[in-house]
């Protein structure tokens, strides 16, 4: 029977978060979205796109601080390391704890506060445009200049959100396998 005096310590929650951290950014970018895009019409996946971007920013941004709070200590040849904050803002954590989950954070607080609104306004912009247009924005061209020039910005936002993204999921990999060492 295993010892459940574990489950009284941090590390199996830090564990369960990073993974949850890992599976929810790998499961958004290369499943459901992929899938959503290729089965719902422009309109539909947008909407849903819409409806799922701030939870699921919210979430990238929430795990960090909590794998933060609940950073496991560790076993070493001087003693214990600390646990929680203090471990997360240990010296010696400074590049394998600390660089990463606040990159983490930053990232995904970016998206959710200032990149997707930002789409979201081009978004809606480029609807009113194409009520003045009297044509769809994914239409082939001809387009406005009006017309042009949204997509060109929507097309960075999205492209600046997706690297973003991709570069969170990275640096995830990255913290996953310094958190992987100390199983060791």
């Amino acid at each position: 029977m295993p010892d459940l005096s574990v489950l009284v310590t941090p590390g199996p929650y830090h564990v369960v978060a990073y993974g949850t951290l890992l599976g929810s950014s790998v499961f958004q970018s290369f499943i459901a979205g992929p899938i959503a895009y290729r089965a719902l019409s422009r309109p539909q996946f947008s909407s849903l796109q819409q409806a799922i971007f701030p939870i699921y920013f919210a979430l990238q941004s929430a795990i960090p601080v909590f794998l933060a709070l609940t950073y496991p200590a560790k076993k070493s040849p001087l003693g214990w390391t600390p646990s929680g904050i203090g471990g997360f803002l240990a010296e010696n954590n400074r590049y394998s704890v600390l660089a990463p989950l606040v990159t983490i954070f930053v990232i995904n607080v970016a998206n959710l506060l200032v990149i997707g609104p930002a789409t979201t306004n081009i978004m809606r912009e480029r609807k009113h445009q194409e009520t003045r247009d009297g044509k769809k924005s994914y239409d082939s061209p001809p387009h406005s200049n009006e017309m042009m020039e949204l997509n060109k910005a929507f097309g960075r936002m999205h492209g600046a959100s997706a690297l973003m993204n991709l570069t969170s999921m990275l640096v995830t990999m990255w913290y996953g396998a310094e958190l992987a060492a100390r199983f060791q």
